[in-house]
């Protein structure tokens, strides 16, 4: 039987245009979804990057390389515009996906969202020892999300270690 890890380290990751180009021109800026990842997987570590692809794998590298963090939940980039990059950069940095959570994701989604679900590419997978999840900017999408990753992460992560 595999041991559930109890005591998951996160790091969040925002990844938006109009958020960091906020920051970058001195306005006080609400990162909703951030903030509320942040808050409520106790994040040790939070970055808000803008929708760049080199940012994005370097700032996983580092986290991976240099903490000791479990899992990096990344909030933004999962649309279908040009700029959207997460979904792209983790599913070509994924050693094994975890097709699971997207079905499930999906499904809970249906129910509140219908058909738009389609438009999110949200997902999970492993990447050197690590999870990473990959979800939509809003809000919702988060909370919908945050219950799968609260429960799930440490079994997982027992099943990896």
């Amino acid at each position: 039987m595999h041991e559930r890890i109890s005591d998951v380290k996160y790091a969040v990751i925002t990844v938006s245009d109009s958020r960091f180009n906020e920051i970058i021109s001195g306005k006080n800026i609400l990162d909703k979804s951030g903030d509320f990842l942040k808050d409520e997987l106790g994040a040790k570590i939070y970055h808000l990057i803008p929708d760049s692809k080199q940012m994005l794998e370097g700032l996983i590298e580092h986290i991976i390389e240099f903490t000791d963090v479990d899992s990096i939940v990344i909030t933004g980039g999962t649309g279908l515009s040009k700029r959207d990059i997460t979904a792209d950069v983790v599913k070509n940095l994924y050693e094994k996906e975890l097709d699971g959570f997207k079905i499930v994701f999906h499904n809970l989604s249906y129910g509140e969202v219908k058909y738009s679900t389609i438009l999110s590419r949200a997902s999970a997978g492993l990447y050197k020892g690590k999870i990473i999840y990959s979800l939509p900017g809003s809000i919702n999408a988060c909370k919908t999300a945050l219950d799968i990753i609260k429960t799930e992460t440490g079994h997982i992560l027992g099943h990896i270690k």
